[in-house]
């Protein structure tokens, strides 16, 4: 990897981490557009500058970290479905993130029901005690959790899963995407943990000291990439708020479906990915 490569994929990981269109199966579909290779280090790279988007959250919402212990209490109910998963499928999920056809699958899917979920779930329906939900219960964040789980999957999207989790209980949209921004705190951190502990495992096992666990080049790549997935998710998270407030999913939906269907359409034809 590159430099350059690097860069692009931060920038695509900070404008995607958020909006419903899968972070992770854009960045696989740049990795394969630019020729990547999915090695260790490579696979590595994509889930720890996730870390630098998601502190994004923290700068834009701090005043909402310094609320009561049940804030966090929420979170932690959210977060615990989708550790059970990951644990059971850890190596299963690690194969899907080499696979561009799986990506293109989940990302037209998920397109179709991004393309509806507002008729499905409009914002003038009430919620609970007949007001619109702002603030979801434990249960409705459990539940919310549970969605989360899909996102194990390539090109479902941690934000779309969560998001939808969240309508489904009856959460505006605001509020639905707020609380999807919050979770990817734990989920992501947990996440890139665990990527990290397991590099460092099967480096060890190969006998490569800690102390030579990353290259210079591999330090300067992961610190790039961080920040500037940081930077650009900044922005990314305030236009993605008033966007979906205002205008609702569907626009999300249509441009997952066509992206999933260009790619499946070129890996009907058998062409090659990496065109730079």
């Amino acid at each position: 990897m590159t430099y350059w490569h690097a860069l692009l994929l931060a920038i695509v990981e900070g404008i995607t981490e958020f909006l419903p269109i899968s972070s992770t199966g854009h960045m696989i579909i740049a990795s394969a557009l630019l020729g990547i290779q999915p090695t260790a280090f490579n696979k590595l790279f994509m889930v720890v500058i996730q870390l630098g988007a998601i502190l994004s959250v923290l700068v834009v919402y701090w005043k909402r970290f310094l609320q009561s212990i049940d804030f966090y209490l929420k979170l932690l109910v959210a977060f615990l479905p989708v550790v059970v998963v990951g644990l059971l499928l850890k190596k299963h999920i690690d194969a899907l993130l080499e696979s561009v056809p799986v990506v293109a699958s989940t990302l037209l899917l998920g397109g179709i029901v991004l393309l509806f979920i507002d008729r499905w779930f409009p914002q003038e329906d009430p919620g609970e005690g007949g007001h619109p939900v702002t603030n979801p219960s434990f249960r409705q964040a459990f539940v919310i959790g549970v969605f989360q789980c899909l996102a194990v999957i390539p090109g479902v999207s941690r934000s779309a899963a969560t998001i939808v989790g969240g309508l489904s209980q009856r959460l505006t949209r605001k509020a639905a995407a707020e609380f999807a921004f919050f979770l990817a705190l734990p989920t992501m951190t947990a996440a890139a943990a665990k990527d990290l502990y397991d590099y460092y495992k099967d480096a060890k096992a190969a006998g490569v000291d800690f102390s030579r666990l990353f290259s210079g080049q591999e330090v300067k790549l992961l610190l790039l990439g961080n920040v500037v997935a940081f930077v650009v998710a900044l922005l990314a998270i305030r236009l993605f708020v008033g966007f979906v407030t205002k205008y609702g999913f569907r626009a999300f939906g249509i441009y997952r479906i066509i992206v999933g269907a260009l790619l499946l359409i070129l890996l009907g034809l058998d062409l090659p990915l990496e065109i730079l």
